[in-house]
C-alpha cells in the first residue's frame, strides 16, 4: 500500500471522533434530562462521521434521537472508509473489480442467511427456556455429520432430502432429550444456582459430543456432494447478452454475479425452513404456547405447561442448529470441531440482533456474512484472510457491546 497513511488517519479520525461522541453526548444529554437512550450510539456515529464540525451543533441543539441519526452518518462512516482504501490500496480487487465486490456481498448474504437460521435456533433457546446453550455449535456439527453419513456411508445413494431430515429428526430427539435429563431440574429448585449450571452443564456437553465424535469418525475431513444439479440454461435480453446463465455447478447473473450451487440450494432451504419456523409459531397453537411462555411464564394458568414447552422449544433451536449444518455440509469440509466457529458465530449474531429477537438473529446472520466476505475478498494475503474472519464477528461483538449492549432489537431488562 503506497499511500497506507490515508487508511490509517481515516481509521484514526473515525475511532477518536466516534469514541468523543459516545462518551461525551450521553452526558450533554443526561444535563438537560433528555432521552439517553441513543444517545451514545448515535453520538458515536456523528463523531465519526462528521467529527467536531456534526458533533458541535448536535450538542447545542440536542434534537430528538432515533434510528436515522444512526444510519445516516452510518452510511457516512462506509463512504469514508472505503475511500480512504481505495486510496491506500488502488490496486486491490475490491477497489478495481466491481464484479468481484458483487460476487462477494452476494455470497455473503447467502453465507449470512444459514447463519441466520443457525442463531435463530439460539435465540429461541434464550428466549424461551432462559439460558444460552454453549453446545449449539456441536449440533451444528452432528447435523453435517449426520447427512454424511446416513448418504455417503451407511446408505449410499440416498437422496440428500432423506438425510436432511434424519439429521433433523436426531438434532432434535437429542436436544430433547438433554433438556429432559439434564435442564428440567433447574425447574424444581433443586438447582442452588440454575443459570451457572446451564453454563457448566452446556460446556459439559460441548466437549462431550465433539470429543465423542472425534472418537467415533477420526479427524479427517468429510464433504458431501453438491446436493443438486441445476439444469443448463439461460435468458438473454435485449439490453443484456445474458441474464441469467445456470449451470449444473454454478449460477451467474449479468456475467457479474457468479453464485455456486450449494450455497445456492444451502440459502434456499435456509428460506423454506425459516418460512416454515414462522408459520409454526404464528399460526399453530403449539407455536403460540411457545410465544406465550417466552414473554410471561405465568402462561402455565392457561393450560400451557413450561417444561413441555421448554423441552420443545430445546429440540427445535438444536434442530435448527443441526438444520445449518445439513444445508452446508456441501459447501465447506467436516471435521468434529467445525461448531466450534459456528458457535462463536452464533453468539456474535444474537448479540448483534439483540438477545431473544427473532428478526434481530436474521438481520444480524446477513450482517455478520457480508462482513466476513468483504473482508476474506480484500484481504489480498489470502492466508492472512481465511485466519482473519473469525476477527471480523469479535470486532463487531465488540462494538455491539461498547454501543448498544441489547443489540439492534433488543430490549432493556
Amino acid at each position: 500500500m503506497e499511500h497506507a497513511y490515508y487508511f490509517w488517519w481515516a481509521l484514526l479520525w473515525i475511532i477518536g471522533w466516534g469514541a468523543v461522541g459516545g462518551i461525551v453526548t450521553p452526558r450533554i444529554y443526561s444535563k438537560k434530562d433528555l432521552d439517553v437512550s441513543q444517545a451514545a450510539l448515535a453520538g458515536t456515529a456523528i463523531g465519526a462521521a462528521g467529527g467536531p464540525f456534526a458533533l458541535a451543533p448536535l450538542w447545542y441543539l440536542t434534537p430528538r434521537l432515533n434510528w436515522k441519526w444512526v444510519v445516516v452518518p452510518g452510511v457516512v462512516i462506509l463512504a469514508i472508509f472505503a475511500a480512504s482504501f481505495a486510496a491506500a490500496d488502488p490496486n486491490n480487487l475490491c477497489v478495481t473489480n466491481g464484479p468481484f465486490v458483487a460476487t462477494q456481498v452476494t455470497n455473503g448474504l447467502i453465507v449470512g442467511i444459514i447463519y441466520g437460521l443457525m442463531a435463530l435456533g439460539l435465540t429461541l433457546i434464550f428466549s424461551i427456556v432462559g439460558i444460552v446453550s454453549f453446545a449449539h455449535g456441536e449440533f451444528y456439527m452432528i447435523g453435517g455429520m449426520a447427512v454424511y453419513y446416513f448418504t455417503v456411508v451407511w446408505f449410499p445413494g440416498m437422496s440428500p432430502f432423506w438425510g436432511i431430515l434424519l439429521a433433523a429428526a436426531l438434532t432434535f430427539a437429542l436436544g430433547a432429550a438433554f433438556e429432559l435429563l439434564f435442564l428440567r431440574v433447574m425447574n424444581t429448585g433443586k438447582v442452588e444456582r440454575p443459570d451457572e449450571y446451564a453454563i457448566l452443564v452446556t460446556f459439559g456437553l460441548s466437549f462431550f459430543l465433539q470429543y465423542f465424535t472425534l472418537a467415533l469418525v477420526g479427524a479427517n475431513p468429510k464433504k458431501v456432494q453438491r446436493f443438486l444439479d441445476f439444469p443448463a440454461f439461460g435468458l438473454p435480453s435485449a439490453n443484456h447478452p445474458t441474464v441469467l446463465k445456470v449451470t449444473s455447478s454454478t449460477v451467474n447473473l449479468f456475467n457479474t454475479i457468479s453464485i455456486s450451487s450449494p450455497r445456492l440450494t444451502a440459502a434456499l432451504m435456509s428460506l423454506v425452513l425459516l418460512g416454515l419456523l414462522l408459520w409454526f409459531l404464528q399460526k399453530t397453537w403449539l407455536g403460540k404456547a411457545l410465544r406465550a411462555v417466552s414473554q410471561d411464564r405465568a402462561a402455565a394458568v392457561t393450560g400451557i405447561n413450561p417444561d413441555t414447552m421448554n423441552t420443545l422449544a430445546f429440540g427445535i433451536g438444536t434442530m435448527l442448529a443441526g438444520l445449518a449444518g445439513a444445508a452446508l455440509v456441501q459447501v465447506f469440509s467436516w471435521v468434529p470441531w467445525v461448531g466450534t466457529l459456528a458457535s462463536a458465530r452464533g453468539f456474535v449474531i444474537i448479540v448483534l440482533g439483540g438477545m431473544g429477537s427473532l428478526p434481530g438473529a436474521f438481520i444480524g446472520g446477513l450482517i455478520v456474512g457480508v462482513v466476513e466476505a468483504l473482508g476474506a475478498g480484500c484481504v489480498p494475503d489470502p492466508q492472512r484472510a481465511a485466519a482473519y474472519i473469525p476477527a471480523y464477528g469479535m470486532v463487531i461483538l465488540t462494538l455491539v457491546l461498547l454501543l448498544k449492549p441489547t443489540g439492534l432489537f433488543g430490549r432493556e431488562l
